[in-house]
C-alpha cells in the first residue's frame, strides 16, 4: 500500500505542475479527487503496515495532501477557471 500511494503522490504530483501552467487550471478539478484517493490509500497503508514499515505510506500521505493544499489555493486564485 505504502508504494503505490507513494507512486499516486508523484503522479499527482506532475499531474500538479501541468496544472499550475496559465489556462490548464481546470486541470485542478480533476487532480484534487485523483490526490484524495491517493491519500486515503496513504491512510489505509498507514493503518494497515507495522510501524518500522510506514515510510512510504506517510511519504505519499504527505505528497498528496501537497497537491491537495496547492491545487485548492490554485483554484481560489483563478476563481475555479483558470
Amino acid at each position: 500500500m505504502g508504494l503505490i500511494s507513494l507512486l499516486w503522490g508523484i503522479v499527482a504530483m506532475l499531474w500538479m505542475v501541468l496544472a499550475l501552467i496559465p489556462l490548464l487550471g481546470w486541470g485542478n478539478w480533476f487532480l484534487i479527487p485523483f490526490a484524495a484517493v491517493g491519500a486515503i490509500i496513504a491512510a489505509v497503508g498507514i493503518l494497515v503496515t507495522r510501524t518500522e514499515n510506514r515510510g512510504r505510506a506517510k511519504a505519499g500521505l504527505v505528497l498528496n495532501g501537497i497537491v491537495i493544499i496547492v491545487g485548492i489555493v490554485r483554484l481560489s486564485l483563478g476563481g475555479g477557471v483558470i
